[in-house]
């Protein structure tokens, strides 16, 4: 059997921080398993957040005034026209069986190193396409966990907390970013308040992570809508089919965080695989 692969994308400046110390564990944990672990430490590569014309090399191919990132940065992935630096963490992407985001959160969301290699490097053609959308797009056969440090304490991520619920946050992220690529996302590794957490929790933490790195490919996704749900039409707007919707009906919970349907939050859908 061939080695697995797998990618972390890192996203900290500081090399004596605790994210730092998560990307080791991971190199460690997933290399004594026989993984090749790749990695793309952003701050330390300079990787250049920002997209642009510069982006795609020879110009675009409509007319200058009206440049379409999108269009024009999927027809440059089709022939060979992107810039260096997006094709070689598409390499990496391509051949990743797993991919770990390593970030700290900030302003409930990812740092803006890490939010432009999304943009960047998740090109339309590459990492999606409307003809094949959340579970059947390119990357349906690759795994992506986030694992990140917060400020805050846990309890603050709580529906009764004062940040609010962490499933609403994750949702964005991991629905429609990684999962619209195809991505299996499983459950985010969480390490809340580090900052305030003794060095003995902080030891127990990244045992526990490499812990969890030794059978991470074997564990269950998340649980998503499927798009057999939706009627993916214009006509019929991408909405939840009725007959979909007639099944939910007597459900205590919504189907996601995303089609909640007007009802409670199906507990931990973001956060935890549900249970068979």
């Amino acid at each position: 059997m061939a080695k697995r692969r797998a990618l972390l994308v890192l996203a900290h400046p500081e090399r004596t921080s605790f994210n730092h110390a998560m990307k080791e564990a991971a190199v460690e944990a997933l290399e004594l398993q026989g993984w090749t672990v790749a990695v793309s430490d952003l701050y330390a590569m300079r990787f250049n957040p920002v997209l642009s014309r510069d982006d795609v090399t020879g110009g675009p191919r409509e007319a200058a005034e009206a440049f379409n990132y999108a269009a024009e940065a999927g027809r440059a992935w089709k022939e060979g026209r992107l810039s260096g630096d997006i094709v070689a963490e598409q390499k990496k992407l391509e051949a990743a069986d797993l991919v770990i985001f390593q970030f700290p959160l900030q302003w409930f969301g990812v740092p803006a190193i890490l939010k432009g290699w999304y943009d960047r490097v998740l090109t339309q053609g590459f990492a999606y396409s409307y003809a094949a959308m959340y579970e059947q797009g390119p990357f349906q056969n690759k795994k992506a966990v986030l694992s990140f440090t917060t400020g805050g304490m846990g309890s603050m991520y709580s529906p009764e907390g004062i940040n609010g619920d962490v499933n609403i946050l994750l949702w964005p992220l991991q629905s429609g970013t990684l999962h619209f690529c195809g991505f299996q996302i499983l459950a985010p590794q969480i390490a809340f308040s580090i900052a305030h957490t003794p060095a003995e929790t902080r030891s127990q933490i990244l045992e526990g992570w490499k812990k969890r790195l030794a059978t991470i490919w074997d564990e269950k996704p998340l649980t998503f809508a499927p798009s057999s749900s939706f009627d993916l039409s214009f006509p019929g707007g991408f909405l939840l089919k009725k007959e979909v919707e007639e099944q939910l009906q007597d459900q205590k919970y919504g189907l996601t965080v995303g089609q909640h349907l007007g009802k409670p939050l199906p507990p931990d859908n973001q956060v935890k695989a549900q249970k068979e």
